[in-house]
């Protein structure tokens, strides 16, 4: 399967904006990505080995967090695997209770 990497992630992939990788399922997709390139688990992962929060995986245009199996959905060669990680940011307005 072909894992979509994004721009900010690609200094953790030798610059590469897709990785191919095998797997059975989303997570052995996702494992076989960290196990060629290692800096890769501390961007994806927690230290419990969750995938983080912010991070969100598409399999082909399905969001994987609203799958039934999650992460354990099965996979095959030609499915799609796109990493996008949620942004914020701004600033607090005047009327924002958040300062």
């Amino acid at each position: 399967m072909e894992i979509h990497i994004p721009t900010p992630l690609r200094t953790y992939t030798d610059k590469k904006e897709t990785v191919s990788v095998d797997g059975a399922t989303v997570a052995e997709g996702l494992a076989a990505l960290v196990a060629a390139h290692p800096a890769m688990q501390q961007h994806l992962y927690t230290a419990e080995g969750k995938l983080r929060s912010f991070v969100n995986v598409y399999l082909n245009d399905d969001d994987v967090r609203y799958l039934p199996g999650k992460e354990e959905t099965a996979v095959s060669a030609t499915d799609e695997l796109t990493i996008i990680p949620s942004i914020a940011g701004g600033t607090p307005s005047a009327g924002c209770c958040c300062r």
